[in-house]
């Protein structure tokens, strides 16, 4: 099995909560993006610094992620780098 990327890693985070309507439970989130719980914490704290996702919590205090425009802008960005180096056979 092929070791993930960083960059692949965040896109998969990322796609997880775009599916999710946009909003997705940690627990949910942890299971989907196949990390450890420490690494998952690791990219949760730096897609939150940033501001690729954001934590929020509801009217009851449980928390969930959401994705931030920035977020969806990598998202586009990413697909677009994919897409050029897959024309080019790389």
């Amino acid at each position: 099995m092929k070791k993930r990327e960083r960059f692949d890693v965040i896109n998969d985070i990322l796609v997880s909560i775009k599916k999710n309507k946009g909003k997705i439970k940690p627990t949910r989130l942890l299971y989907s993006s196949n990390l450890s719980s420490l690494m998952f914490k690791d990219y949760i704290s730096d897609l939150t610094k940033t501001g690729l996702i954001a934590e929020v919590k509801d009217s009851k205090g449980r928390k969930h992620y959401e994705i931030t425009e920035k977020g969806h802008d990598f998202l586009r960005k990413y697909s677009m780098f994919n897409e050029f180096v897959g024309n080019l056979g790389l």
